[in-house]
């Protein structure tokens, strides 16, 4: 086996990220696992002797700085992170109030960047890390009723795309995770979905709509969620680990459709500009 490593994994306190904290464990590795609740992390995993729960607010980058302080001083270093904190804002963009657009870019996106901002000291003195951070399907193909959730996430796309090549000299590896729709406990892991925040008659049908399908999804989408958490560890013990892991083949299919249709698009658009000759 190889050499145990100290994970940090943000939003551990329910769904994806309590799986992934129990996966680790079992591999041998350590694990800090982080939550608005340090509470709800034991209550999913129980309690464990390489198992440091803390309470963490990812918004907070004082609490942020504390949470790596503690992790370090308990393990002396931080080998892997696992950005998976995250809200899931839904609604169609007129019924979302600034108040909400602001929130969730401030836990998806800001929020992964005080996390990382934080530990990467720690992997550059070390020479060495992997800084993991879950996307989502939507984070490469935009759908209606969740545009800002979408946003979120095309933005850490673009953020982990271009930090890459810049903590590579560094020895720090990433990984961006794009996986599909995964099964959730509907009370308890889709419960902090937030829903539009006021109603405009013009998408008063289609909100409803909308918002019925969700909360009747919940519960049953088609991905396993452990099996997902157990290939978070096999991907980070990867050498080297791949840049970008699609995880589920709903995430599979939609990607591979949205590269066919681009390529096709721009092949139209190529045969109807008269381009002008050298």
């Amino acid at each position: 086996m190889a050499e145990p490593k100290v994970w940090f994994i943000t939003g551990a306190g329910r769904g994806i990220g309590s799986d992934v904290v129990t996966a680790a464990l079992m591999a041998g590795h350590f694990v800090v696992a982080t939550a608005c609740d340090a509470a709800a992390v034991t209550d999913e995993v129980g309690e464990h002797d390489r198992l440091l729960a803390l309470a963490m607010d990812v918004t907070d980058q004082a609490a942020v700085d504390g949470a790596v302080r503690l992790a370090v001083d308990r393990f002396g270093r931080i080998d892997v992170l696992v950005n998976n904190a995250g809200r899931f804002h839904t609604g169609f963009f007129e019924t979302l109030s600034p108040e909400q657009v602001r929130a969730q870019m401030e836990v998806n996106f800001f929020g992964t960047l005080n996390v990382t901002r934080a530990i990467l000291p720690v992997m550059r003195a070390q020479r060495r890390g992997h800084v993991v951070t879950v996307s989502a399907l939507l984070g490469i193909i935009g759908a209606p009723f969740v545009s800002m959730f979408s946003a979120s996430k095309f933005a850490l796309e673009g953020w982990m795309e271009s930090i890459a090549s810049e903590l590579e000299p560094f020895g720090i590896a990433t990984t961006i995770v794009e996986p599909g729709a995964f099964r959730t406990k509907p009370l308890k892991d889709r419960g902090r979905t937030v829903f539009p925040d006021f109603a405009i008659e013009d998408y008063a049908e289609a909100t409803e709509r909308h918002t019925a399908s969700v909360k009747a999804f919940n519960g049953h989408e088609p991905g396993h969620r452990q099996k997902l958490a157990s290939a978070f560890v096999t991907v980070v013990d990867m050498e080297p680990p791949p840049k970008r892991w699609v995880a589920g083949q709903d995430a599979v299919d939609g990607i591979i459709a949205k590269g066919s249709s681009a390529r096709r698009r721009r092949y139209r658009v190529c045969q109807a500009i008269d381009w002008p000759r050298a």
